[in-house]
This record gives C-alpha cells, structure tokens and sequence, in this order.
C-alpha cells in the first residue's frame, strides 16, 4: 500500500456505508491510503487498535451521528498510543458549522470528554480545522476539494485527487444530498474516476425522502443524468431494510453508467 510520502494507487476501504445499523451493517467511513478517514461512522470500530493509531486525518461531510459516532471513541482508543509514538494530533477537517456541533453536542464533559483539549491543551490528540465548499486543501499528501451539498444540516461532500498516474481521476464522495444542481457544475470541471452517491429510500417512500434530504431512485436517476461522463457509481447510505426496494428501482434506471451497490469491506482503488 502506497505510504504518506510516495503515493501510488488510492485505496478505499469501505468500513461502512449504510444509512443505520443492524447485523452486519456499518455507517458511514471509508479508510483512503490507511491514513484518511471519510466520516466516521460504526464502521470505524472494525478496525485494529494499530491501525485506529495511523489515522492522521478526518474529513466530516456533516454533524448527524452515523457520520460522527466513532470520533470521540477513536480519540479515546488512540490517544495513549500517539502520545507514546510523539504522533500529532488527529485533523479533523470539516465546516465550521459542523465543527460547533462537534464541541456543543459530542465533546462538551456531558456526552464526552473534550478531546480538543485532551491529555493537554497544547498538545491535544484532535485538532479542529474549518473548511468551506471549494477548498481545496492537502491530507497525507492528497488534494481533497470540499463540494457542495444539499442536507438539512449544513454538510458538504469530498473529491480526492488519486494523483498524476490516474491523470488526476477524482474519487468523489457526495455525502448526504438531495438533488444539487451545483454538485454536478462542479464535476464537469474534474475527472470522475468513481463517485459515490447516497440513495437513503426506495421511490415508495419519495416524499420522506424530499423531507430528509435525501435521494431515492428517482430522482438519483435525474442527477445521474447531469455527470456527463460515464462513471463507475457506487450506491451507499441505503437503510438496511430497503436494500432490496432501492437496489429494484436502481436496477430499472437507463444510465450510461455502472451503478454498484457498496457493502461493507469491499476495497477500491484508483
């Protein structure tokens, strides 16, 4: 696997990508290059303590729990491993508003402790950083933009540059959206390699989806339809119960592109 320094093929694996939990079902993380992690949900706690301990960067698409859990149980699992091995503190890179919901609501010595101030407040072992849509910043040595979401809170989504030797393919995570007219703007300006898109319900229930902010075949159908290029496209955020319903509707769009449903474990690599 390529290193921090001399980065290779990307890899993402995929420790979670459903919309809830039950037997066998993660919420939302992917590990990319064993050193980035996308959202941080249950997901995370399948991974090794060691492997928990080489995490250096955090990229939140939004506040809601299935995105967010594993953040302060990772900081808690890690912190005396990074302070033994003189590891900086964890980056956390997300909105501004979604780093307030982070302090208010997680780590605020009532649900847990603040570990933006743990076991010091000069050397904690999380370190917020505020981002905005159409940053574009470096993490363990690749260039991630934040994009454009549509939620009902304030969130965003990742594109990840896999470097020279991909022509600059992007992999490209949506988060939690609706239909987002400024999403697709944007990625007709970047090379697709895969993207990553959320289909939370099945057309049957269409109108919860609308209330949500999320999509269901339908209307992932319509935005599909603005990726000009074809793409291989990865479904993920589907409730665990819907699997079949979603993945029917899905099965019956017209698309130029190859649409996968993720499970949990699967490995990808640009």
């Amino acid at each position: 696997m390529a290193s921090i320094t001399t980065l290779t093929d990307m890899k993402i694996r995929v420790l979670g990508c459903s919309g809830a939990i039950a037997a066998g079902y993660k919420t939302t993380a992917f590990l990319v290059d064993e050193h980035i992690l996308v959202d941080a949900g249950t997901g995370v706690g399948d991974l090794p303590l060691e492997a928990l301990a080489r995490i250096d960067h955090i990229l939140v698409s939004h506040a809601h729990l299935d995105h967010v859990l594993s953040i302060p149980l990772l900081a808690d699992s890690v912190l005396r491993l990074r302070e033994q091995a003189g590891r900086p503190p964890i980056q956390v890179h997300a909105l501004p508003e979604t780093l307030e919901a982070l302090r208010r609501h997680l780590f605020n010595g009532v649900i847990w402790p603040d570990f933006t101030r743990l076991p010091s407040a000069a050397a904690p072992v999380l370190r917020f950083h505020p981002i905005e849509i159409g940053q574009r910043f470096v993490v363990g040595g690749r260039t991630v933009e934040a994009l454009s979401a549509v939620h009902t809170v304030p969130a965003c989504g990742f594109a990840i540059d896999a470097g020279p030797e991909s022509g600059h393919a992007h992999w490209v995570f949506t988060g939690d959206t609706a239909p987002n007219p400024a999403l697709w703007r944007r990625l007709a300006e970047l090379k697709v390699g895969q993207l990553v898109i959320e289909c939370a319900f099945s057309d049957d229930e269409h109108a919860l989806a609308l209330i949500s902010r999320h999509l269901s075949p339908a209307q992932l159908g319509q935005e599909l339809e603005q990726l000009g290029q074809p793409a291989d496209v990865y479904i993920t955020h589907i409730k665990p119960g819907e699997i079949r319903a979603v993945m029917a509707g899905i099965d019956g769009l017209a698309s130029r592109h190859r649409l996968l449903s993720l499970e949990a474990g699967q490995v990808l690599e640009l």
